[in-house]
């Protein structure tokens, strides 16, 4: 069981209030870090490495403009990893010769830097084989963002194979609200004035039943089914409360625009040890609107979630 000093480094999405709608819920990202390396780095890594083998089709993609802006992102990265977790990463630079090692792994990858003959994997899927986080990278024209590279392996019930090529607008039609309310329009006009060197920070939720990372709309038959076996008895240990932290950062040379998608699970009954979320969320649960828990996936077992809630909510008197 998780102590509350190690619950509380869990990225939990909420401010002040009891209810939540759709938002623009972004702010400036500080400090400006595009990934954090966890506890739980191993594992994941090899996850992620074992989908990109085994499915590549559907956890990466690019188009071949985006080469140059993928160098970016290994830039941005490979510094960041160096600087920040030095026990745990290296970086040698003699001019544009780059020596890159993961001492976790016991890797070392030579590479002309901006080369891509170099490398034996595109300069994105390269360097997201050594971070925890989903790599998604936006590119700017005719005033629109369009995804046209991205290493997807832990996506939130969508599909990268599906979304290539789309438009901001495009990808996020599914969403309740989101085009009736204008909210599409304006977070696309919030990205757009994002500055290199000001990146910025939101976090998005939902609840789980079970503990995958990899939900992808591919895989929903091996997960879905899950959700019709929550009861309040079992609700503390199969249901997750997950939470993407997102990043996000304007590419210097390209324009283009990284999000790294950071995915952590934390089961209901480590949750609830937080007497404050497991207040504030009870609250936001048994009032959000039925579009939103529809949306989330979370309408079957709502109600046994809001149990399993009220019961803890009473230990906590």
């Amino acid at each position: 069981m998780n102590t509350t000093g190690n619950l509380l480094s869990f990225p939990y999405p909420f401010g002040d209030g009891d209810s939540y709608r759709y938002s623009n819920n972004a702010i400036p990202l500080n400090p400006p870090h595009p990934v954090e390396i966890t506890d739980t780095y191993i594992g994941e890594l090899k996850l992620k490495r074992e989908l990109l083998t085994k499915h590549p089709e559907r956890c990466y993609y690019s188009s071949p403009h985006t080469l140059d802006a993928q160098w970016e992102i290994v830039d941005l990265i490979a510094h960041h990893l160096a600087e920040n977790y030095p026990d745990q990463f290296m970086l040698n630079k003699q001019g544009d010769n780059w020596e890159f090692s993961n001492l976790q792994t016991d890797e070392k990858i030579s590479f002309l830097f901006g080369e891509n003959t170099t490398l034996s994997l595109e300069p994105l899927d390269f360097i997201g084989r050594h971070v925890q986080e989903d790599l998604i990278l936006m590119m700017q024209r005719d005033g629109d963002l369009f995804l046209d590279a991205g290493q997807l392996c832990f996506p939130a019930n969508w599909s990268l194979y599906f979304d290539a090529g789309m438009s901001f607008k495009e990808i996020h039609a599914p969403i309740p609200g989101f085009h009736k309310e204008s909210l599409d329009a304006r977070i696309l006009q919030f990205l757009m004035r994002i500055e290199a060197g000001a990146p910025w920070g939101r976090k998005n939720w939902s609840l789980m039943a079970g503990s995958r990372l990899d939900t992808s709309l591919e895989t929903f038959a091996k997960w879905g089914q899950e959700r019709k076996k929550v009861t309040k008895e079992n609700a503390g240990k199969l249901v997750h409360f997950r939470v993407e932290d997102q990043r996000l950062f304007r590419l210097p040379k390209s324009n283009a625009i990284l999000f790294s998608i950071h995915t952590h699970m934390l089961p209901l009954e480590q949750f609830v040890q937080h007497s404050p979320w497991l207040k504030q969320f009870h609250a936001i649960l048994k009032e959000l609107p039925p579009f939103i828990a529809d949306y989330k996936g979370i309408s079957l077992y709502r109600g046994a979630v809001l149990d399993y809630l009220e019961e803890e909510l009473k230990k906590h008197e």
